[in-house]
Parts: structure tokens; C-alpha cells; sequence
């Protein structure tokens, strides 16, 4: 070993011997209940943010957990919480340390617990010298059912990966569709929140210089958000920190659950990039050193939105950042990064990783910084890459298969793009033998995407692209969302463009789009309320006439049982059951309102050959969905 490696290491060693502290055993904490967090919190080393040896990087605490019967065996990782109350006092300093779990089966489990120093052990590998009186400890404790009711996430359990296009609960077994916003990618640029303001003065650090967004819109003087319109839907009981702060963003994924959206899309780091109010880190260009009492506040909105039912959709960076870190590869910086997050959060029950929105890492570098993801976190979520529209081809196809650990396709294309784009990463990861969960997460260019509501502050309701083509929320109901559910996609998330009202680096009112939260909530429950079976279920556009999968009509099926005809533009559409036999029944759902299936002209046809479904009860140039049966 060459000296510059021991004499690091001698120096935690003698911090070790020369800074002895008193320890108690471990206190176990939180609802000791299937699928809730459990907190394990320890009396460790005594450190601070800035302190040497660097408690995020020097030492390395890592929990196992394992349930009475042998299995599963689970070890997470842990992480420096200051006070062990840093989000209400915001400490930096203190001699509290934990690991967050989050356990899969009821009954009894014991935990042991591996503390180790070292110049970077958290992420070398090193053996690491054992940090008397913690490394370890062991301790038991008995873990009961849940008594929570769905939406909320810990009555269904860990939102998993199981290699099929679709995420799947682990407690209740049921299958994810996803209804979510995409905007503001800077939901936690909150005034609220410790340690967060817009950092627009280092434009000068690597990498390349990128300018610096006005926010005009941001009111509140150093642009950030406040979703001072949200503040009424706080109610009493909700989580605050700080003698009443938070109650805006609360507040805010209070509406959207009431709307029925469960997936809400934001950067835990935005450096350099648009928003650049986001980071976990307590100085920005210092990224050792996490800041513990903001991402303790995190971690209190994290939780509300688990009880809630919305997935966190974790977009670790952005295009204009994406080589901030070890220059886009695998280093220091990034495995720190990463190994925080997903100490900190990993427990949560419905988390996505996005390794990069527009992401413009080589293929290497994505699939190693994929596999560190995977190996590091211990429940394995979904993992996806967002990418430009036209550089899909590129930058996922080389990472499809066993080529990568990707699970997934955060798709961005324009608005009626989004069927064909969804259904060729449907179909291209599946007969790689790895199928993945294709999502739309962004329509069109960073200008415009999902246009507000008519009438919203003045608007007018559409939106118009550079050719002077109009479009509005109608178009996005019936080729993003239902484009993407139509091709076998995962669902959608909403992304509001630069040039719109309440726009992607400012929104404050998700009011704004009040209307396609409703046609959402509508098709979601369209899929729960009639038991449909559609992770069983695949596109069968040459069933009704489209083998090109153009925007005129699309179908879904599992064949010779159910059969879902969408006609965007309303009519009537023939289907081709060759191949089946027996009698169907033949419904129609509204898109645009919900409620329960209707009958229109025909009411069942017989299968054997080409069938026409007739015409809807109503409204015949409107949307409509026919539900054919066996």
C-alpha cells in the first residue's frame, strides 16, 4: 500500500482512539408495522457537516436485517443525522446515527449492526477499522400488520420491478398505472426548506458555463417556490417543521392526491442547471458534505407523500449537469451522492430512480452508474433514463437486455408522438428478454407540453407549436394519455412548458391543470373499477385496421378474452376476432367524464371473423373507449 493511502488511514485511527465516546444500545423507533419505516438510531462518533474524519465519506454504517425465519436478509445502508432532530433544530453537529427500514414481513427480526472508519470507506470497499461500542450491536424487534388503508402505500407494500412491463405491489399483488405531474422539476427549490437558495454566482465551475434561467415569476425575491395558492388544502394534523413551515408544498400534494395523481416528478439536484435551487448538499460546490437538516426535511414531505399514494420520482440530475459529477463517470462524487439517497430514502415504498432527464452520458457511464444504483440500494427499484426525443435510438438501444440493469424508458416526445414512441420501447425491450416500464414523462419541447385550463388566468386553452398548429388538453387526453395506456405503457406524468402559465421552473398552482388531473383519475379508475387485466393485456392495433399504429384508433388485448377500442376522434371501428369463438359483450366507456359502462348500437358479436362494434349512445365525434368482452 503506498503511503498516501496509510497515512489517511492512520489519522481516522488515531481520531478514533483520541475522541472515545460513551454508547447506549440502539433505539428502534416508528410504527413497528409491515411495509412502515423503522428507524434504527445509534450513539456514534461525535461529527459535524465539515468535520474530519468526513462523517458522509470516513465512515461506513451499514444494518442488516433479518426476519426470524432466515430469511429475507436485508442490509441497508445508514447515514450521519447530526442531533437525530437536525430538520426542526438545524443541527450540524451531534453523535446520532441511522438506517431506515422498511420491513416486508410481519413477525420477529433482529438486526446487527456493521460500523467501520476509514479515509472514504463508505464507498471503497475497504474493510475499515470497527468503531468501538456501535460496530456490532445486535438487537431484536417484532414487526405487526399494517392498519393503513390504500391509497396509502404501506397498506400494498414495495412498488417492484418483476420483469414485466408493468411495477407490481408487493403486498397486495396489484399492478401500477401512473397518473402523475412532471412540473416543477424544482419542487424542492422551497423556501422552506434549510439551506436552499438559487445559486446563480459560480457559473464559472466546471462543467461548461450554462446561463443562468430569469424566474420572474417567482415572487417571493430569490427564486423560489412558496405554493402559497396550496396553503388552504393544508389541514390540521398534516406534517409541518419548524414551528408551521411547509404547509404550502403540503398543501400542494394534498390537491394532487384528492385528484388522484400518485407520482410526482423532481431533482434532488439542479447545479448548474436551469433551476439550480436544489441540491443535497450543504454548499453546493462542496459535494462531500451533506446538508442533514434539509434532507431531514425532505424526508418529512417523502413521508406525507407515502401515506398518500404518490411515487417519488427521483431525477438525480439534468442534462447541463450530468458531467458535473466525477465528469460523468463513476467517482467519488457520484457513489457518495448516490449511497445518501439511498440511505436517507430508499425505504420508500413506491420509488423510481431516473439516472438523468435528457441525459448525455456515454453508454459506460450510464450502465456503471446503473449497476452501483442497483447494488447499492436494497430494495432494487425501478431504475429508468430519461433522454431527447431524438436521441431514444442511441442512448437505449445499446442499454436494452442483459446489456444493462435499466428496468425502464422515462420517455419525452412531442405530444402525438407518444403512441409509436411507446409502443417501439414496449416492444424492442421485450424481445430483448428484459421488458421495461415505458412511461411518458415529458411531451413535446421544453417550450410548451400540457397546456393549462381554459380560462385559467385568461387563458385561452391551447397551445400553438412553431408551424402554428394548435393543440390543447383534449389532444393531450387522447394521444398522450391514452396513446401511452393503448400501447401498453406504464401511464404519464405532465410536464408544463416555458412558455405556458405555471410553467416547469415556476409552477406554483397545480389548479392550473385542474381538468387533465380529472381525465387521468378517470382512465386510472377506468382500469381498477372494471377489473381489467392489462399487464395481461398487449397492443393489437391490426385487430382494428391500424397496422401502422397511427393516431386514428388503437386497441388493446388479451386475446380471444378482452378487447379495448379507442376511437380519439369517436365513430365506430371494425374488429378482426378470427381465431376465437363464443359471444361478446360490447360497452362503451367515456374518457371524458368516467362513470359506468354504457351500451351503444350493438350490444355483442359473435367472434370468428370481422365484427362491427357500432356506434357509441352518444356524442358520436367525441372520445370514446369500446370495452368488448367475453
Amino acid at each position: 500500500m503506498r503511503l498516501s493511502h496509510i497515512l489517511p488511514a492512520l489519522g481516522v485511527a488515531l481520531w478514533l482512539l483520541t475522541h472515545s465516546h460513551a454508547t447506549a444500545a440502539a433505539r428502534v423507533s416508528g410504527e413497528l408495522q409491515q411495509w412502515h419505516k423503522v428507524t434504527l438510531s445509534l450513539d456514534g462518533p461525535a461529527a459535524a457537516e465539515d468535520a474530519t474524519p468526513n462523517p458522509f465519506a470516513d465512515y461506513r454504517l451499514d444494518v442488516t436485517f433479518t426476519h426470524s425465519s432466515g430469511t429475507p436478509k436485508i442490509t441497508v445502508p445508514g447515514y450521519f443525522a447530526a442531533d437525530g432532530k437536525a430538520g426542526e433544530s438545524s443541527a450540524t453537529k451531534g453523535s446520532v446515527w441511522r438506517a431506515n427500514f422498511s420491513a416486508p414481513m410481519t413477525g420477529g427480526w433482529t438486526y446487527t449492526v456493521s460500523m467501520v472508519a476509514g479515509t472514504d470507506v463508505a464507498i471503497s470497499g475497504e474493510a475499515g477499522q470497527p468503531v468501538a461500542g456501535v460496530h456490532g450491536q445486535t438487537g431484536t424487534f417484532t414487526v405487526a400488520a399494517s392498519d393503513k388503508q390504500a391509497p396509502d402505500f404501506r397498506a400494498r407494500g414495495t412498488l417492484e420491478y418483476v420483469g414485466e412491463r408493468f411495477l407490481k405491489f408487493a403486498g397486495d399483488w396489484s399492478y401500477f398505472l401512473k397518473g402523475g405531474v412532471d412540473s416543477p422539476e424544482t419542487l424542492l427549490g422551497y423556501a422552506d426548506f434549510d439551506g436552499t437558495f438559487r445559486d446563480v454566482s459560480r457559473t464559472n465551475r466546471p462543467p461548461a458555463p450554462h446561463n443562468p434561467i430569469p424566474l420572474p415569476a417567482l415572487d417571493d425575491g430569490n427564486g423560489l417556490h412558496r405554493y402559497l395558492p396550496h396553503v388552504q388544502d393544508w389541514r390540521a394534523g398534516d406534517p409541518t417543521w419548524q414551528g408551521g413551515k411547509g404547509k404550502g408544498l403540503i398543501g400542494g400534494l394534498n390537491y394532487l392526491a384528492s385528484q388522484g395523481v400518485n407520482s410526482v416528478y423532481f431533482l434532488t439536484m439542479n447545479v448548474n442547471g436551469d433551476g439550480r435551487s436544489a441540491w443535497p448538499w450543504a454548499d453546493p460546490w462542496v459535494r462531500d458534505r451533506f446538508d442533514c437538516s434539509k434532507l431531514d426535511q425532505w424526508e418529512i414531505v417523502f413521508q406525507h407523500m407515502t401515506k398518500l399514494g404518490i411515487m417519488l420520482h427521483v431525477v438525480t440530475q439534468e442534462t447541463e449537469n450530468d458531467h458535473l459529477l466525477d465528469r460523468g463517470e463513476l467517482g467519488r462524487e457520484r457513489k457518495l451522492y448516490y449511497r445518501e439517497l439511498i440511505a436517507r430514502f430508499g425505504h420508500h415504498l413506491a420509488l423510481n430512480w431516473n439516472i438523468g432527464e435528457e441525459n448525455t452520458q456515454s453508454t459506460g457511464e450510464i450502465v456503471d452508474m446503473v449497476r452501483y444504483l442497483h447494488g447499492t440500494d436494497p430494495y432494487q427499484h425501478n431504475i429508468v433514463i430519461h433522454t431527447f426525443p431524438n436521441q431514444q435510438d442511441k442512448v437505449y438501444t445499446p442499454l436494452l437486455g442483459n446489456n444493462s440493469l435499466l428496468t425502464g424508458a422515462s420517455l419525452q416526445n412531442h405530444w402525438d408522438e407518444t403512441h409509436k414512441r411507446t409502443l417501439q420501447w414496449v416492444n424492442e425491450s421485450a424481445r430483448a428478454g428484459r421488458p421495461w416500464v415505458v412511461a411518458n414523462d415529458e411531451q413535446g419541447n421544453a417550450s410548451l407540453g400540457v397546456p393549462p385550463d381554459p380560462g385559467y388566468r385568461g387563458f385561452s386553452g391551447f397551445a400553438e407549436e412553431k408551424n402554428g398548429r394548435k393543440y390543447d388538453l383534449h389532444d393531450i387526453r387522447k394521444h398522450t394519455l391514452w396513446g401511452n395506456l393503448m400501447a401498453g405503457g406504464a401511464g404519464v406524468e405532465y410536464y408544463f412548458g416555458y412558455q405556458l402559465l405555471e410553467n416547469d421552473l415556476v409552477a406554483e398552482d397545480w389548479r392550473s391543470r385542474d381538468r387533465s388531473w380529472d381525465y387521468c383519475r378517470i382512465a386510472l379508475e377506468f382500469f381498477a373499477d372494471e377489473e381489467v387485466p392489462f399487464w395481461e393485456m398487449s397492443n393489437a392495433n391490426e385487430l382494428i385496421g391500424n397496422p401502422g399504429n397511427n393516431n386514428d384508433k388503437y386497441c388493446l388485448a388479451r386475446a380471444g378474452d378482452t378487447y379495448l377500442v379507442y376511437l380519439p376522434e369517436g365513430g365506430t371501428s371494425e374488429l378482426d376476432l378470427a381465431g376465437t369463438g363464443g359471444s361478446f359483450s360490447v360497452k362503451w366507456f367515456n374518457p371524458r367524464e368516467g362513470g359506468k359502462l354504457a351500451h351503444g348500437s350493438v350490444r355483442s358479436v359473435k367472434g370468428g371473423g370481422k365484427v362491427a362494434l357500432g356506434n357509441p349512445p352518444a356524442d358520436a365525434a367525441e372520445d370514446w373507449l369500446v370495452v368488448v368482452r367475453k
